[in-house]
């Protein structure tokens, strides 16, 4: 078991603490999280409010409807959250946003790697920007939609990162064999019964022979990938688009 001063940790800044661990305190990293594999600390922002009535927000400058959280308020909760932690020097601090940079697999696997983030949940209208800059705050999204606030985005990020911990996985190939890992999607998945509703496994898969089935394995995830992510096809090395997307793909337009 990790030293307490060597455990990831996520710390998480958010108005509703009470919704953590949430689905984090279940299955794999629910398990991992009751062995001390890796540890959980919600922080309420309110804490660092400082009148009566803990207020955290107030109206956006220039007008507009909804409510902006206060930078004054949220980097004294970052940096509170800072002092409380050894090793707040050397992690990442993270703002799940919208307009943040897209979750990839390979930046989970950089997150796991490190000694855990503090990630800001934002509400409202958002957080005054100034905090971001001040703060040093790398904005990363979960996808292109918006959520009520960044508790679930949080947690969505935190399970991809905590399952690629020593020791959370039983069998450590279940985190280097699937979607993403290569660039590529996972192949399709069969198990008992060996025919179902007519349709049976396919036969190279029963054959034994791992060789094959290793490339009947990489042969479908290049097919799946080339169909469905055009995009992480093109962007893998030495890779052309499929016809399609460079059919869909606007003209007389540059890389930028």
């Amino acid at each position: 078991m990790p030293s307490p001063t060597t455990i990831w940790r996520a710390t998480i800044l958010t108005l509703f603490p009470e919704m953590f661990p949430g689905p984090l305190g279940v299955s794999l990293a629910g398990r991992a999280l009751s062995s001390g594999l890796w540890a959980l600390e919600a922080r309420d922002i309110r804490d660092s409010a400082t009148d009566r009535h803990r207020s955290v927000d107030d109206t956006p400058a220039g007008g507009g409807p909804g409510m902006v959280l206060r930078a004054d308020v949220l980097a004294a909760a970052i940096d509170a959250a800072d002092t409380a932690s050894e090793v707040a020097r050397h992690r990442p601090r993270l703002l799940m946003s919208p307009r943040g940079r897209p979750l990839t697999q390979s930046q989970v696997a950089e997150l796991a790697a490190g000694p855990g983030p503090l990630i800001v949940c934002g509400r409202f209208e958002g957080i005054d920007e100034r905090v971001i800059g001040a703060r040093g705050l790398e904005e990363v999204s979960i996808g292109d939609y918006v959520l009520s606030g960044g508790e679930l985005a949080a947690m969505v990020l935190i399970d991809a990162c905590v399952r690629l911990l020593p020791g959370v996985m039983g069998k450590q190939e279940s985190g280097t064999d699937e979607s993403f890992s290569e660039g590529l999607l996972e192949y399709p998945q069969y198990t008992r019964p060996q025919t179902f509703e007519g349709q049976p496994i396919p036969e190279i898969l029963l054959s034994g022979d791992h060789a094959r089935v290793a490339a009947w394995r990489r042969a479908e995830s290049e097919a799946l990938t080339r169909a469905r992510r055009p995009d992480l096809w093109a962007a893998r090395p030495n890779q052309a688009p499929s016809p399609k997307s460079r059919q869909n793909r606007p003209k007389n337009t540059t890389d930028g």
